[in-house]
């Protein structure tokens, strides 16, 4: 009777029907969807958000702390840009493509922000920037108005995201290391969670047996192939 009552007693498993492993990034098509919705509804905080956690590939405790400084040159907007990763201590650089830069520069004007600001500031006065907390709920609000599981994404899929589409392109996993500033290749490669995968999408395309009898009929093999 007392091991039925602890059973019933137990309690249940925070993580239970939730998909805990790694976040998907997200497709072209729903990065294009999410950057309309944001324009459609001027809303500059979180479109300069939104591009420049695409562009910087950061984690978020970098993406919430970055300062104008950081990202630009007087009035000028940086093409790259370069940090100091708080979890790892390593420098990382990073692109700033031009849609990014147009949405960071209207957030500067816009919010009136100084060299020393934080870009993205918090609306609450006992925090001088956006916390990752708070990111992490408006990475949900993004998916899910577009019709995604909020459970299924999170901040870690839109860092995920840009290098996913040039890995998927360019198969150069040393490039994505260098992007992510992961400073062994090991952790780039279980970050991705594609090894498995194109082992054996590349093991698909090859027939052995059938190259063992095209290369047999070549050397004028006697067996009939």
């Amino acid at each position: 009777m007392n091991t039925l009552n602890n059973t019933m007693n137990k309690p249940i498993p925070w993580n239970k029907g939730k998909l805990t492993g790694q976040k998907p990034a997200l497709k072209l098509k729903e990065i294009w969807s999410i950057r309309a919705r944001l324009q459609i509804s001027q809303n500059t905080l979180e479109l300069a958000l939104f591009n420049m956690a695409i562009d910087s590939k950061l984690r978020a405790c970098d993406l919430v702390k970055l300062k104008v400084s950081d990202i630009s040159h007087g009035s000028h907007i940086n093409k790259r840009a370069m940090i100091i990763q708080q979890k790892t201590g390593r420098s990382v650089q990073f692109e700033i493509t031009e849609q990014t830069r147009d949405a960071a520069e209207k957030l500067i004007k816009q919010a009136n922000l100084g060299d020393s600001d934080y870009l993205f500031k918090s609306r609450f006065k006992n925090s001088e920037h956006l916390s990752t907390r708070q990111y992490a709920r408006i990475v949900k609000k993004w998916v899910s108005d577009i019709g995604l599981d909020p459970y299924d994404y999170g901040t870690h899929s839109l860092r995920r995201t840009k290098v996913s589409l040039i890995y998927r392109k360019t198969k150069n996993i040393r490039a994505i290391q260098l992007l992510l500033g992961h400073a062994k290749i090991e952790s780039t490669v279980r970050y991705l969670g594609f090894e498995v995968d194109d082992a054996l999408e590349m093991s698909e395309h090859i027939d052995i047996l059938r190259s063992i009898k095209i290369q047999g009929c070549k050397n004028n093999c006697p067996e009939k192939c």
